[in-house]
């Protein structure tokens, strides 16, 4: 029989602890953790410059006449040239060969999709469903497991809706501040995150009370600075451009996990405060939900209090998973904190209100579906089709493949709908791009579909008042 060598053995065998000393370095410090943070902030600043203008602001690439007519206007290539060519008003692209195809910035792109909307064929959908009347939809993008695709689908969901036309919010409460990256944000401070908006709902609530404790004798409760200063603060002096003409952003920042501590403190102080409202009032109170079609919430990986607001404010909920047992279960247990979490708020509520006389407090979604991301379906079809069997119509049936695409424009810190199609096998990018324009169409569907019924609802109150 042959004798093992050392190479035979698995390598957890026989390390020398000399060697393994020398090895492992100097002990580590509280002073060392900055020593890499700024290391790493300084590589992040590199990857990012390499998608940067020379100006150092990102920039969106142009779209070709055949990437227009095939993705993003309903109309034949020959027909689109004959149409700019009858309106010499009408942006008109730019060649890089004396022979090449013409090339139009997305600013340039909306502007043709209003002509077409305006003068083309009414059986055509030139210009997205949005009803008179109807406020923007607000879209939360959560999960308590990390790594399932949340940040990368609501990034890729706001561009798809971008594409389609649609004005898009995109709102960062994750102090992480991956969608701020993506979309190129820059975020000094709490101050400039949905922070202040927290502190002002408190403040405003405050005041309240005070007016109501000056009526009874009582000395009010002082406002702080940080409160004072929040009185001052709307949320369109949060909302940053993006170069996505139809895209904004209110980013995050680390500071902005502070609201995690603060919140609960202001909640202690005054019991009365409905501060799972802070982010649905403020939107309303400054207009957001006129200025904007859809506005798509990213939130952290944890059920906390920016969660809470995120999901509270939500008409649609998404909940993105991989095709796997611990997901599943991790998901499964998701949800179970969201039933008691709401449930909880809703019995403390009407408790009160009953006693009251008042209207009880229901949270109601127009639709909550799971979106399994990341899938293989040469490995996970069975365990898809299980979780499908059990979740039935909660589980979307589209699954969100991976694909070399979505990897790429991943490394390059950037969107795929951001990714020029040249730099890419031409199938790849088509794979890549059927993958998450399913995904958008599916989303699509709710969004249209829960505007609808609201039409509808409104429709039929106007005629039973009428009558």
């Amino acid at each position: 029989m042959r004798a093992e060598t050392k190479g035979d053995l698995p390598p957890y065998f026989n390390i020398n602890p000399d060697e393994a000393l020398g090895a492992l370095g100097q002990p580590a410090t509280t002073a060392g953790f900055q020593s890499i943070a700024r290391a790493c902030e300084a590589g992040r600043s590199d990857l990012a410059g390499r998608g940067l203008e020379e100006s150092g602001a990102r920039q969106l690439r142009r779209f070709s006449t055949w990437e227009i007519c095939r993705y993003l206007i309903p109309v034949a290539q020959g027909h689109f040239r004959r149409v700019l060519k009858q309106n010499p008003d009408l942006p008109q692209g730019i060649s890089e060969t004396a022979s090449g195809a013409k090339w139009f910035t997305f600013d340039e792109v909306l502007r043709l999709k209003a002509h077409f909307g305006s003068e083309g064929s009414k059986s055509k959908e030139y210009l997205p469903y949005r009803p008179k009347g109807q406020p923007a939809k607000m879209v939360a993008v959560a999960n308590f497991k990390g790594g399932v695709g949340k940040t990368s689908t609501a990034a890729h969901l706001a561009m798809s809706a971008a594409l389609d036309g649609y004005r898009v919010l995109v709102v960062d409460l994750d102090s992480q501040g991956s969608m701020t990256s993506i979309f190129g944000g820059k975020v000094e401070d709490e101050w400039q995150t949905v922070f202040p908006l927290f502190a002002r709902h408190y403040a405003a609530h405050l005041r309240e009370a005070n007016q109501r404790r000056a009526d009874l004798g009582e000395a009010p409760v002082p406002l702080d600075e940080t409160l004072s200063e929040a009185l001052t603060v709307s949320a369109a002096d949060l909302v940053q451009k993006t170069h996505w003409p139809n895209i904004d952003l209110i980013g995050a920042q680390l500071n902005l996990y502070w609201a995690e501590f603060q919140v609960p403190v202001w909640r202690m102080q005054a019991r009365g405060w409905k501060l799972w409202e802070a982010l649905t009032d403020s939107f309303e109170r400054d207009g957001l939900l006129d200025q904007y079609d859809v506005i798509f919430i990213d939130t952290p990986p944890a059920l906390g209090y920016l969660t809470i607001n995120g999901l509270a404010a939500a008409d649609i909920l998404l909940v993105p998973l991989g095709a796997s047992f611990l997901e599943f279960d991790s998901t499964g247990r998701f949800f179970d904190m969201l039933h008691a979490t709401f449930g909880s708020i809703e019995e403390a509520e009407n408790l009160a209100a009953r006693a009251l006389g008042r209207t009880e407090l229901n949270f109601e979604w127009d639709a909550v579906r799971a979106v399994i991301t990341r899938y293989d379906g040469a490995q996970q079809a069975e365990l898809s089709a299980l979780m499908q069997s059990y979740l039935g119509s909660v589980l979307s049936p589209h699954r969100q493949d991976f694909t070399a695409l979505i990897g790429q424009a991943g490394e390059q810190v950037r969107g795929i709908y951001e990714a020029d199609y040249r730099d890419f096998n031409r199938e790849t990018y088509v794979r890549g791009r059927e993958t998450f324009d399913a995904t958008y169409a599916a989303f699509k569907q709710l969004l249209v579909g829960s505007w609808r019924r609201d039409e509808l609802a409104d429709q039929a109150a106007a005629q039973s008042g009428a009558a």
